[in-house]
């Protein structure tokens, strides 16, 4: 009689927290905020319809504030929108920028804007001591900083402008209205671009790569060639090759938004929406609120001897290396399940193919037998 099998490890359901996490998720929504920042006439607006493929609603525009240069206001407008999709629901900002960059002494315009910034998160530090901290998260999230498609490189303007933001905000730059420039002329201003944001080290938005997941770092890899992104916006539908498409219709063709021959508008969806959402957030939340909330703390002279704030860092520290040692370990279990699915479908088609080739096979069969039946009819009737 064979010994009695050793027992395997036992299960006690830890692994089932990221699903879990996915259903306290899907049920509270998210809430996500998106900057545009960039002169009148470059299709921010119209670029936000495109991306979420509706008009925002619910439109709400704050009272004009901040300091005025002269006679002009940069104010900033909120605009709000609920988008749901397969049951899971968006709260989404868009905060804009109209008055910026308009006038030929645009000395200080981008005051307003960082004021914004830091207020955001100066309200959330305020929130943390208070008893009741549900309150308005309006913490940028992705700041899209659109540039003038001019073929050169950077005005000083957009240099000084975007060296305040990067150290705030995740900083994203576009190039706006692509369809204006030839695609060789777009790459050569792109290099440019590339090569003035190194020279002032402008931070831009890189998102983050784990090690042992090669599909995002070959994502990553893609949307850091395409960065800064060209992008082509249009509500308007137009028919190419009797297919209806998101385009702007011209004498010459279509220009179409979601060609990646034409512009690079799907990346930079993919980089907001698809692909690194969550990176977004919580890059907002650990890298520019903390760095805002050290240096405030730090200026009131909380130093890092504090108990209390050391015994919160400690926390913080826990939960971040047991929050990456589950993210590990759910993103293994989802390659586990996807290579489990790969090897079910490859076997699927094996037994396709096997099936078909008995079905061929018994088809020539069947004639085979037929052209006897018709040789034997044949020589009966002789």
């Amino acid at each position: 009689m064979a010994p009695p099998a050793a027992p395997g490890p036992v299960s006690v359901g830890i692994a089932n927290l990221p699903n879990q996490r996915h259903k306290i998720v899907s049920r509270k929504g998210a809430s996500y905020n998106i900057m545009v920042v960039g002169e009148s006439g470059l299709g921010k607006t119209t670029f936000i319809n495109t991306l979420f493929s509706a008009l925002m609603r619910d439109y709400k525009r704050p009272e004009q504030r901040f300091a005025k240069q002269l006679d002009r206001t940069v104010q900033i407008d909120v605009v709000r929108a609920d988008i749901e999709e397969k049951g899971f629901n968006v709260r989404l900002s868009v905060i804009d920028t109209p008055g910026f960059g308009d006038y030929a002494n645009n000395t200080d315009c981008w005051v307003p804007i960082v004021q914004f910034l830091d207020e955001q998160h100066q309200h959330i530090l305020n929130h943390e001591t208070v008893p009741n901290r549900k309150t308005d998260d309006l913490r940028v999230h992705a700041c899209l900083y659109f540039i003038q498609p001019t073929g050169h490189t950077l005005k000083p303007l957009d240099i000084e402008v975007m060296k305040h933001l990067c150290t705030r905000v995740n900083l994203i730059p576009v190039i706006a209205k692509a369809d204006t420039i030839t695609p060789a002329d777009m790459l050569a201003f792109k290099d440019r671009i590339r090569d003035c944001i190194s020279t002032h080290n402008i931070q831009v938005f890189t998102p983050a790569v784990h090690s042992e997941d090669e599909d995002a770092t070959r994502r990553n890899t893609s949307i850091l060639a395409a960065m800064p992104f060209s992008v082509i916006a249009s509500e308007n539908d137009v028919q190419v090759n009797g297919q209806t498409v998101r385009g702007r219709q011209y004498l010459w063709g279509v220009a179409e938004v979601e060609n990646e021959a034409h512009c690079d508008f799907k990346k930079l969806r993919n980089l907001l929406i698809r692909t690194h959402m969550h990176d977004l957030i919580t890059t907002t939340h650990d890298h520019h609120y903390e760095t805002h909330r050290v240096a405030k703390l730090t200026a009131s002279g909380r130093s890092d001897d504090d108990p209390a704030l050391q015994a919160r860092r400690g926390f913080e520290a826990k939960m971040k290396e047991e929050e990456a040692e589950l993210r590990k370990k759910f993103t293994e279990q989802v390659r586990l399940e996807e290579n489990r699915f790969r090897q079910w479908e490859q076997k699927l088609i094996s037994e396709r193919d096997r099936l078909n080739e008995d079905l061929d096979k018994q088809h020539s069969l069947v004639k085979q037998l037929e052209e006897e039946l018709e040789e034997i009819i044949a020589a009966r009737k002789r």
